[in-house]
């Protein structure tokens, strides 16, 4: 049983969604980076549910750094983070005890466990569990800034309706930085909510895509094979809830170009080698081309509904319907934008430590 991701840097989380605390640990951060509280503050914020598209579960999410920090710098220490539950209502999942949600965690985790999972609000598999790792981010994100490397993440579509694509990368990045709900088009954004909203009165849910851009990457990070630059990328993304596929650069629409289309032709540009494309999403042998690092993920709709669902009672075996009760997303998509950053984020800051660029 494993809570541990990365080679370089390590990242554990713990604790589950009503318990008294969720965590993470980081360790084999570089001693002397400096550490922002304000920033991990301003990471949790945009995590945090804003407005009626979102659940009414709000947290404050006042985190404490109990080590790893000395002096506003880090120690090269394992750093721990914890952050209180403040907000729960167990009593809303009484009923999800042996009435597994289809599509939700409740029954692989009744398996794998023997039974004795905390089932309250997903436990350990509860979406809660990304604000650790959100905080976890916020003491890379500053050290990646200041190697040149940035970060950005939008709601590329939801519920059917698309935002406009990455146009001029330094100002798009720019205009989604601090953005709760990362769209680049506004009244794209506003006819999303509107679809949100639509699904969460029909006691529904819908999904979305996000799409991440990593700018400023050295070609060469990465290993050939099993550690490829793609392979570490997915396996923390598939860590985060509801993501259920992931594509590269042009992903599965490369399936409809020739091999003359897909190139993306090699040029030289002041000294730099780059491409005149991108249709490979800055990655090619599993390694980085230092062009920017495309991809896309697709969030499911939240499983946790208010409709009836079919399921099975397992204290009985007998068929039985489940309609969940609490406080949930009726897309978890643009809060999982920020998370989605942040997991890459980590993963990015690792390569770059192996490769001693950081």
């Amino acid at each position: 049983m494993r809570n541990t991701f990365g080679t370089n840097l390590t990242v554990t989380l713990f604790g589950e969604s009503h318990g008294p605390e969720i965590g993470c640990v980081l360790d084999g951060l570089a001693p002397g980076l400096p550490v922002d509280e304000a920033k991990i503050a301003n990471l949790l914020r945009l995590r945090r549910p804003a407005g009626a598209t979102a659940t009414a579960r709000v947290e404050p999410d006042p985190f404490r750094i109990v080590s790893g920090v000395w002096q506003g710098r880090t120690t090269g220490a394992p750093l721990c983070i914890l952050i209180p539950n403040t907000e729960q209502k167990s009593g809303d999942y009484v009923n999800l005890k042996n009435t597994p949600r289809p599509g939700h965690a409740d029954y692989t985790a009744y398996v794998k466990y023997r039974g004795y999972a905390d089932p309250r609000g997903g436990g350990h598999f509860s979406g809660r569990l990304t604000a650790p790792l959100t905080a976890a981010a916020g003491i890379v994100l500053p050290a990646l800034e200041a190697a040149g490397v940035r970060v950005g993440t939008r709601l590329a579509r939801c519920a059917g309706v698309a935002d406009r694509p990455f146009a001029d990368l330094s100002a798009d990045l720019a205009a989604i930085s601090d953005a709760v709900f990362p769209v680049l088009d506004p009244a794209r954004g506003e006819e999303m909510r509107s679809a949100i909203l639509a699904a969460a009165r029909d006691g529904d849910s819908v999904g979305g895509i996000l799409e991440t851009v990593v700018c400023g990457l050295p070609a060469g990070l990465g290993e050939p094979w099993f550690d490829t630059v793609e392979g570490q990328l997915s396996h923390m993304l598939f860590s985060i809830p509801a993501v259920k596929g992931v594509e590269f650069g042009a992903g599965f629409a490369l399936a409809d170009l020739r091999g003359s289309e897909a190139g993306d032709p090699i040029a030289a540009d002041g000294g730099r080698i780059v491409t005149t494309a991108n249709h490979n999403g800055g990655v090619n042998g599993g390694l980085t081309n230092a062009m920017p690092l495309v991809f896309r993920t697709v969030v499911k709709p939240t499983p946790t509904i208010r409709k009836p669902c079919q399921t099975v009672d397992l204290a009985t075996g007998q068929a039985a319907f489940v309609v969940a009760g609490g406080r949930h997303d009726p897309c978890i998509a643009p809060r999982a934008a920020i998370v989605q950053t942040a997991a890459t984020a980590l993963v990015v800051y690792d390569l770059l430590l192996g490769a001693r660029r950081v």
